[in-house]
């Protein structure tokens, strides 16, 4: 009965993005689906709705990365919940772990609208939010706010205002850590969206070297004599290898738990849709191949040092396993999750746990070696 359920919701789901919710301004869709996801996270019962149609259920061990367990690899991708709103109802959704923002120590508005479009032959967005963010005040209270009713990890992406330059970046990253720092489980240094103006400089040694020292000795301030928490990077798709390199290095350098790859692109790789020129960072199934190969390349050049985080264009089971396989210890969704509805998790978790026993692997971090 609890099967029949979700084939129907989840037909019912793809009928109404086709006929109905594929014809409006996807950002009112979006902050539509904010807003009923907020509602129904704050009631058990709708919670415990969710849950029981749309969570999986592993039948394998927890993944250990990071200092934490993870039910199972596949989490949410910053940019969804920026503000926080709805992460109970995204946890009954059944994501393993979910990052929040991209936050910026003060309110801003981002870019003007419209900014956020839909490709839907390409199965693909391009946005140019310019990091939205009723600032790092709001957040806070909105965690604070969620107490026991979330018991995933939370990554927290941490941003820049678009009016702080460049050369003071620095302070903007350090102020949003250490206000969010005791509601975030790890975070995010995002100097990659090509949405703010000269933001992907920061991923060039002469910034980033200064910004990565002064935010780890912030962590292990902040750590008060225990254990850092982790700091990530996440880095674009369009960067050359040296550079990537250089990234690696030092992050390497200063002991940064770990990379995010990819954010979002400005190449238009073989796109169909009247929306391909559309100015900002192109996500979805066309940077699938980029990002598993940026994945591919920092695990070899690590030797497996860093930790990495795998998202771009994961859809299906099969690209969940394309990222692990390549040597991500986890991934994230963004795009596939808004085409794919509310049982993406479910149906993505059980493709990948097909292909295990087909395969043999008896635990998700044995993808990798293919044991």
């Amino acid at each position: 009965m609890l099967k029949f359920s979700v084939m129907w919701l989840l037909t019912m789901y793809d009928g109404l993005y086709r006929l109905f919710l594929s014809r409006f301004d996807p950002e009112t869709i979006h902050h539509v689906s904010i807003d009923l996801l907020s509602g129904a996270g704050q009631f058990p019962p709708s919670r415990k709705l969710l849950s029981s149609a749309f969570s999986p259920r592993p039948t394998y061990v927890p993944i250990q990365a990071f200092g934490m367990s993870f039910a199972h690899p596949l989490g949410l991708a910053g940019g969804f919940d920026k503000e926080a709103r709805c992460l109970p109802a995204l946890q009954s959704l059944g994501f393993s772990f979910i990052e929040v923002g991209t936050v910026t120590p003060q309110p801003q508005p981002g870019n003007p609208s419209p900014r956020l479009f839909r490709l839907t032959e390409d199965k693909a967005l391009i946005n140019r939010m310019g990091f939205p963010s009723t600032g790092m005040n709001i957040l806070v209270n909105r965690l604070q706010k969620i107490g026991n009713h979330v018991d995933v990890p939370i990554f927290v992406s941490l941003g820049k205002n678009k009016a702080t330059a460049l050369q003071d970046a620095v302070q903007d990253y350090t102020a949003s850590l250490n206000l969010l720092h005791a509601y975030g489980d790890a975070f995010v240094v995002n100097i990659s969206s090509p949405n703010t103006p000269d933001l992907r400089k920061l991923q060039t040694r002469d910034y980033l070297a200064e910004l990565l020292e002064r935010l780890m000795n912030e962590m292990r301030d902040l750590a008060r004599g225990g254990s850092p928490k982790p700091l990530l990077i996440k880095i674009a798709p369009d960067l050359t290898w040296p550079e990537i390199d250089d990234i690696l290095d030092l992050a390497l350098e200063f002991v940064i738990a770990g990379i995010i790859a990819t954010n979002t692109t400005l190449e238009r790789p073989h796109l169909h849709s009247s929306y391909q020129n559309e100015a900002g960072g192109l996500s979805g199934q066309p940077l699938r191949q980029r990002s598993t190969e940026i994945i591919r390349h920092i695990h070899q050049h690590t030797d497996n040092k860093l930790l990495i985080i795998g998202v771009g264009g994961v859809f299906t089971g099969d690209d969940v396993w394309e990222k692990l396989e390549a040597g991500a210890s986890l991934v994230q969704a963004y795009t596939g999750f808004i085409y794919k509805g509310p049982a993406f998790v479910k149906t993505a978790l059980a493709q990948l746990e097909s292909r295990m026993r087909d395969a043999g692997i008896t635990q998700y971090q044995s993808i990798l070696s293919g044991s």
